[in-house]
């Protein structure tokens, strides 16, 4: 059903929640959903398999590899993850965990015929994106660490260094802004050669950071002198639906730097999203811009690993990641929620999936069914609309689905120790609408848990302490 057509038959859901009994009483909470109150549009939720990453899915036997795409992409029994993020390399081997580049003989100037190289692997990524198609997946994010390193100042893949050619960054070699843009667009074709579509491309990762690791530094005005570049090499080679991403900052507050940079140099109604990451800095409200705003990376990188959901309240519970992605959700506009790694050897939370790569053991954290409690129901498309009202302890959202299913998803986060009981009282667009609810807490992974629907359209549920439960109601 169209949006317009659902707000004419109903306009508010109140859903009433039942506060933590206490020996005097139990006090009621409603918690009010809007739906004619509208704000942003998800384009999804995913992770990366950079760096080789996806190698380990491709190397695994094929029932723990279908397992393993099953827990992320399905929409049945998995996470249903709707973006993927590819990392475009620049190393001249695959040695270690090394992104091997299409373009690793040096041309000798900016001018000259490259001589691009195919591998038709891509590192292990390109597999991956070919399965993930295999389930509806339709958003695959390009995303460049760095330029080769002959097109930039410190000649170096890794180490910072900039992009010749950009403001301030005059090389005897010349400016490679626009041998870099053809190189990324034939990144592209790459992939549309092998039946995947590219739909967002990004030139930079956190280049507000110089690491040991393939990097590249910008300013928002430097980044601005390649879009400019960019823009009409995509548009040129019929790529004009490709949406430019910038800039994939370390923090939130780079990102809020780089978006006043990038409107000032006149640029912005030539990107598609904003992108940023929160390891240097954390959310601190939605970034100032008419553009959707992704967040692309982040995960814990040093506690270590758990699949628990909740242990002691750490980095790496997944109801504290649940947590993370309500705030960015609802008190940041955030369009789309990419963890960093899906999967991983070693000791630490930085992966969903841990596989070790010599027993080829599989373990699962429960921060991938927090993800799930938000991506398996709320689906690209889908619209933000108001939820109000909760009370403390608990995290409420509310979104809309278009298209045939109508339905819409109330993710309902209690971090209290007490149980919190609730009605959902229906308007009449909703009179009849089937329902169903899911849960995850210590013992459970997305697992259906009863919601009771009335003759009037009333839904009444449960959510436990430290649980996560989503209202999926249909028409």
């Amino acid at each position: 059903m169209h949006l317009s057509s659902f707000l004419l038959l109903a306009t508010t859901i109140s859903l009433t929640l039942a506060a933590p009994e206490t020996h005097l009483q139990k006090r009621a909470v409603t918690l009010t959903v809007d739906v004619s109150k509208t704000y942003q549009t998800i384009d999804g939720f995913g992770f990366s398999e950079a760096f080789q990453r996806a190698n380990q899915i491709v190397n695994l036997p094929a029932a723990k590899q279908r397992m393993v795409l099953d827990v992320f992409f399905n929409t049945t029994s998995g996470a249903g993850m709707s973006i993927l993020r590819n990392g475009i390399g620049s190393s001249s081997d695959s040695r270690s965990d090394l992104m091997n580049s299409i373009l690793v003989t040096k041309m000798s100037s900016p001018s000259a015929t490259p001589n691009y190289t195919w591998d038709g692997k891509d590192s292990g990524q390109l597999f991956v994106s070919k399965e993930a198609q295999k389930y509806g997946v339709k958003t695959f994010y390009a995303n460049a660490w760095s330029a080769p390193p002959f097109m930039k100042t410190n000649n170096n893949e890794n180490n910072g260094g900039y992009l010749c050619g950009v403001s301030g960054q005059n090389c005897a070699s010349g400016d490679w802004k626009q041998a870099y843009a053809n190189y990324l667009v034939q990144y592209v074709r790459f992939y549309e050669s092998e039946g995947v579509k590219i739909t967002h491309l990004g030139f930079l990762n956190e280049p507000d950071f110089t690491t040991s690791y393939a990097s590249m530094l910008s300013s928002g005005t430097q980044a601005a002198d390649f879009i400019k570049v960019l823009y009409p090499t995509l548009k040129a080679a019929n790529m004009s639906h490709i949406a430019i991403t910038c800039c994939d900052s370390t923090g939130w507050n780079d990102a809020g730097s780089k978006v006043s940079q990038l409107k000032a140099a006149g640029v912005e109604n030539q990107l598609g999203v904003i992108t940023s990451h929160t390891y240097t800095s954390n959310f601190n409200g939605p970034l100032k811009t008419s553009l959707k705003v992704w967040q692309t990376e982040y995960s814990d990188l040093n506690g270590g690993w758990t699949t628990a959901w909740y242990q002691n309240g750490g980095a790496g519970d997944g109801m504290t990641w649940a947590s993370i992605l309500h705030n960015a959700l609802v008190n940041n506009n955030c369009s789309g929620y990419l963890y960093w790694v899906g999967t991983q050897w070693g000791n630490t939370n930085e992966k969903m999936i841990k596989i070790d790569d010599t027993t080829k053991d599989v373990q699962i954290s429960k921060r991938v069914w927090a993800f799930a409690q938000y991506s398996r129901y709320i689906r690209p498309g889908a619209m933000r609309v108001a939820a109000t009202g909760a009370p403390n302890g608990v995290s409420a959202s509310a979104f809309l689905n278009e298209g045939v299913s109508g339905s819409l998803v109330v993710p309902v986060l209690n971090t209290g120790t007490g149980s919190q009981a609730i009605t959902v009282k229906v308007g009449g667009g909703f009179v009849g609408a089937s329902v169903t609810a899911w849960i995850t807490d210590n013992s459970r992974e997305m697992a259906k848990t009863d919601a009771v629907l009335a003759a009037d359209g009333t839904v009444t549920g449960t959510v436990p302490g430290r649980s996560f439960v989503t209202f999926v109601l249909t028409k």
